[in-house]
């Protein structure tokens, strides 16, 4: 059954599948932004531990530890339905 109104029209009675493969990645990400989380607090830790020790940030730590922020965003956003591009190991990992 179509209803009209105006420009639209609709169809009534009409599902789409429940997504079962995105709900398995979903899982599967989120482990993945578990695992980044702690990751990237370790880096800031770690920084702090270089800034008290040098006076100065680690540079390649910055970088690495935004590449890991950059990550954690993909993956949130995946799984939050924000995006559909599948986030690392599927697709590449973010550049800085």
């Amino acid at each position: 059954m179509t209803i009209s109104n105006g420009n639209e029209s609709q169809k009534i009675g009409v599902r789409t599948p429940f997504p079962v493969a995105r709900l398995g990645y979903a899982v599967a990400f989120g482990v993945l932004a578990w695992f980044a989380f702690c990751l990237i607090m370790a880096l800031a830790a770690l920084q702090f531990v270089v800034l008290l020790a040098t006076g100065r940030l680690n540079e390649e730590l910055k970088s690495f530890g935004l590449g890991m922020v950059q990550y954690l965003w993909e993956l949130l956003a995946f799984i939050a339905f924000g995006r559909d591009d599948k986030p690392f190991p599927f697709g590449p990992f973010p550049k800085i």
